[in-house]
């Protein structure tokens, strides 16, 4: 009977341990899908140092404004020191988790005093220590431990995502400011040039040259160009407050010069597509993965709840009581016992985690494969803008030259050959129009390179 007891006793500890095997394995990133196959292909391979998106961002943004702005950011952005404070909960979470192997211990002395038929009370006391220790047989600390580990992860990662939008967020705005200062430069010296247009016409219409159309139409041109002013000031009092929002200051006017979008090397981009290797060293793309990794711990940890815990307890001190008689002085005592607890029902709460918890991996895939495939999609919107953007300025380019001849031929024609000034007024403002675009488009090529540099996961 002892055999058949210890037999059947090995066979089912046995089975236990067969069918907790996969609550022991380390999360491997999936590869049942072709993209994540080729993402986890990608990331086994070499950080290429020379890539785009690896570049520390000191050697792309060289302006030694834009530098500082950036550096005063990265130290008192708000958003960034939230995300530095996630890894350090983060980090005591996983500090916590490695101490749970360890035995509780706690001190706990009492006393008591009883008091029969009129008789002298009975002192006892006890000055226990109190061990307990769980033996973790079936991974509930470990998977415990590693999903802590993997949150940790996910939280660095966070924060180097954040920080890449921050230096970008700054470049950009930047960048911004200095196109808006270029334009009102031209608006306003546009404005010199329409005020003296208004003169000119009121001389012509002295002269019997034009009518009071001419004046009344010249005089309107001047005024819209002097109202396009103030919502180019509004947007660059916005932009302003966006770069002190950045940096964690109160609101201020940043001195950004006009050329700073002019001195800006964008590097030689040629690009055919998007590889893998890119996409992987991008750290939302790394947290999202990371979330994975949680979630899958954190199915493993509602599997283990399915088997026995066993906890060692220990108790041990000084005490005047043994059993029934009272001593004094008294003497050291110590107590062990151990306990196997088996769920057996628990009205379906373990079920309904376990049923969770695989919902919600699935759903961190699903969420996985979709950072992976936003992140594609970053990239070749960024690569087509910049490709795109350089191909229009060339047109640009032209569209400037020809409309500043067509400026000086209908000025030339209302002057010594009588022509119209519908004619000057269309040449003037479709200048106008193409010099603004040009502005508009050099800061869009300009903005395409740093939402690429962020895109491929620069910002280190």
């Amino acid at each position: 009977m002892n055999n058949i007891i210890k037999k059947s006793a090995v066979a089912t500890v046995a089975i236990l341990l067969l069918g907790s095997c996969n609550i022991y394995k380390k999360y491997e990133t999936p590869d049942q899908t072709a993209l994540t196959k080729a993402y986890k292909e990608a990331r086994e391979l070499p950080a290429d140092s020379a890539a785009f998106g690896n570049l520390r961002w000191e050697s792309v943004f060289t302006d030694p404004m834009l530098a500082d702005l950036i550096n005063r950011a990265l130290e008192n952005n708000t958003s960034l020191e939230n995300a530095r404070l996630n890894v350090s909960i983060a980090h005591a979470q996983l500090k916590g988790a490695n101490l749970a192997y360890l035995p509780s211990v706690a001190l706990a002395p009492n006393g008591a005093g009883a008091s029969y038929a009129g008789s002298d009370f009975s002192w006892t006391y006890q000055i226990p220590a109190q061990v307990s220790w769980e033996i973790d047989i079936f991974g509930k600390l470990l998977n415990s431990k590693r999903g802590a580990k993997a949150q940790l992860l996910q939280s660095e990662d966070y924060a180097q995502a954040v920080r890449s939008q921050i230096i970008s967020a700054v470049a950009n705005t930047y960048y911004g400011i200095a196109a808006l200062k270029s334009q009102i430069n031209l608006s306003r010296e546009t404005a010199k040039i329409w005020a003296e247009n208004v003169q000119a016409m009121k001389d012509y219409k002295l002269a019997g040259r034009v009518t009071e159309a001419a004046v009344v139409q010249s005089s309107a041109n001047y005024y819209s160009i002097l109202g396009s002013i103030t919502d180019l000031e509004v947007q660059l009092d916005q932009l302003n407050n966006t770069m002190s929002t950045l940096l964690n200051e109160m609101p201020q006017e940043w001195n950004i010069q006009a050329s700073s979008l002019d001195r800006f090397a964008a590097p030689d981009i040629i690009r055919t597509g998007v590889p893998m290797a890119e996409l992987a060293s991008r750290p939302d793309v790394a947290a999202a993965e990371k979330s994975l990794a949680v979630a899958y711990y954190a199915t493993n940890s509602a599997r283990a709840a399915f088997y026995p815990g066993l906890t060692i307890t220990a108790n041990g001190g000084f005490t005047n009581l043994l059993g029934s008689m009272i001593k004094n002085p008294g003497d050291w005592f110590v107590q062990l016992a151990g306990s196997l607890v088996a769920p057996l029902f628990s009205r379906g709460q373990n079920i309904a985690r376990l049923e969770a918890a695989k919902a919600q991996q699935q759903q961190a895939l699903n969420n996985f494969e979709y950072a992976i495939m936003s992140a594609a999609a970053e990239v070749s919107d960024a690569m087509t803008v910049f490709a795109k953007s350089t191909e229009k300025a060339i047109y640009l380019v032209d569209q400037v030259s020809n409309l500043e001849q067509s400026v000086d031929i209908t000025n030339d024609l209302l002057k010594y050959y009588n022509g119209s000034y519908l004619e000057v007024l269309t040449a003037q403002s479709s200048l106008l129009s193409a010099q603004m675009s040009q502005i508009s488009c050099q800061l869009t090529r300009t903005q395409a390179v740093i939402n690429l540099y962020q895109a491929l996961g620069g910002g280190r």
